[in-house]
């Protein structure tokens, strides 16, 4: 990609489109009010981020295709403004897309070569409402191919996507070219898939908030599947506030998806009601030390976690430390079910133009990265049924179960856990310890989870808390986190000096 500006230059000035508007940390708020007074245009926003990605995506190859129509889609939100005076929730806010999210007209590969060049027709249903909303797409990221790696984010499309942070370091995967696009200010929110980590732990690893929702609050129409009774797309954000205006968005009932029927009469009328900087005086909150084991925990993220833990105490919260769920050792990895050929399979009928129908042609063409190449002969030749989703699978029901009367008995709203236990591995690490917390207790639940920045190691990697809750109270981790978040400031961007 050709560079329109030198990189550290384009750091320092933050590309912006006018001295009155910096885009870099830039919220949605910030944005429409500069909208409103008339200093700031869709166009000029989109030009700006297009600028940053020219002249930043080379060193971090977040994105694997951009939308050719993003400043005209930037103009006609421009024109409607203009004449209405009227601004939708998302109006004119540049996005990027997880390349696993259809997006009518614009490629998606879930970073498969196999896919290559094929658009499909319409839109995920979180694209579309986002659209509706007034988002801009700038384009779509890399990703894990077909989503298989929580640790690394590398395609055969696409390549290596690089850590903002830290360009020798993984940003996690698998939606880590949506975590590092959105860190290094290459759009101002972007939507990534969790199936057991993605969205949190990227987040985790690129100083974001990341919310991995209800099973059934959100719409999974239109997302390439893994596993899709544990899949879940949702935001990734630098602010709570900004993850919370997404899931206002895309939460809610969706015919095409008929599990999220359980998500009616369960949402708050806005989830921004619940931006409360107390919102964490007087909270129960468990600490969940099964995730902080001294011999299996970097020294830098233990400390960061006994931080916020005190930072937490400090505004009001009641930490019940100790907090244990018994039993947890009875409940392991068996609860996942082998559903991905199946799923897939599905998906690509529902993608006529696609090149590949089907898994096995997918290996028989040879098109992917030689590292998932198990991974994918193990799906072809996976014979077993699938299994129930998660609210009708016995071992699923059971573990939430045990959760939630954990959670009932020591009376506590959430349960906090650093996300990783582990910083970013360096590029081609695939020996030291990941440290990654994320695949049980949200993913084998349905519970939901948010992922909330808690500072950095020595050396500069971002590290992160987890907050789980109870079914469908997106809301009161949204406050706890937006508390947090508020008192701590720990949120900060890639630093400059790290360009190349």
């Amino acid at each position: 990609m050709k560079r329109l500006l030198p990189l550290v230059l384009c750091l320092a000035v933050g590309c912006s489109p006018s001295p009155a508007f910096q885009i870099e940390e830039a919220t949605v708020s910030e944005i429409h009010a500069a909208f409103q007074g008339g200093t700031l245009t869709a166009r000029a926003l989109v030009e700006a981020y297009l600028e940053r990605i020219e002249a930043y995506d080379d060193s971090l190859n977040a994105f694997i295709v951009l939308n050719p129509r993003a400043l005209e889609d930037a103009d006609r939100l421009d024109a409607e403004f203009q004449k209405t005076g009227v601004l939708r929730p998302m109006h004119g806010i540049p996005i990027v897309v997880k390349d696993n999210y259809d997006t009518e007209g614009l490629q998606t590969t879930a970073g498969s070569l196999a896919l290559e060049g094929s658009a499909p027709p319409d839109d995920a249903y979180q694209v579309r409402v986002l659209k509706e909303a007034g988002a801009i797409v700038l384009g779509k990221t890399n990703m894990a191919e077909w989503a298989f790696s929580p640790y690394v984010t590398i395609s055969s499309i696409d390549g290596t996507t690089r850590n903002p942070y830290d360009l020798s370091r993984v940003p996690a995967g698998s939606s880590g070219g949506t975590a590092a696009a959105v860190a290094a200010n290459l759009g101002v929110l972007g939507l990534g898939t969790d199936t057991g980590n993605s969205i949190r732990g990227p987040s985790g690893h690129n100083a974001l908030v990341g919310i991995r929702s209800t099973m059934g609050l959100t719409s999974r129409d239109g997302i390439v599947p893994l596993y899709l009774r544990n899949d879940i797309g949702g935001p990734m954000a630098r602010t709570v506030e900004d993850a919370a205006r997404v899931l206002e968005v895309i939460a809610g009932f969706d015919p095409a998806d008929p599990i999220t029927a359980r998500s009616e009469g369960r949402t708050p009328e806005s989830y921004l009601d619940a931006l409360d900087t107390d919102a964490l005086n007087g909270a129960r909150i468990g600490v969940f030390r099964w995730y902080m084991r001294p011999d299996s925990t970097h020294p830098d993220i233990l400390e960061n976690t006994e931080r916020a833990i005190a930072d937490m105490q400090a505004a009001g919260a009641v930490l019940v430390d100790d907090f244990q769920i018994p039993g947890i050792n009875l409940h392991d990895a068996s609860i996942w079910c082998e559903v991905f050929r199946h799923d897939v399979d599905e998906y690509l009928r529902s993608r006529p133009e696609a090149p590949v129908q089907t898994l096995a042609e997918v290996l028989e063409s040879g098109k992917y990265h030689p590292s998932i190449e198990g991974s994918l002969r193990y799906a072809v030749n996976w014979d077993q049924p699938p299994c129930p989703d998660l609210y009708e699978h016995p071992p699923n029901i059971a573990f939430r179960e045990a959760v939630v009367q954990a959670m009932d008995t020591a009376d506590v709203q959430a349960i906090l856990y650093p996300t990783w236990s582990w910083p970013a591995r360096e590029i081609g690490d695939l020996e030291s310890p990941a440290g990654d917390n994320s695949q049980m207790l949200s993913p084998q639940s349905g519970l939901p989870a948010i992922q909330v920045p808690s500072g950095f190691t020595s050396e500069g990697l971002p590290t992160g808390i987890t907050l789980v809750g109870r079914l469908f109270d997106e809301a009161t981790l949204i406050g706890l986190a937006y508390s947090y978040e508020q008192k701590t400031q720990q949120r900060r961007p890639p630093p400059r000096s790290g360009a190349k």
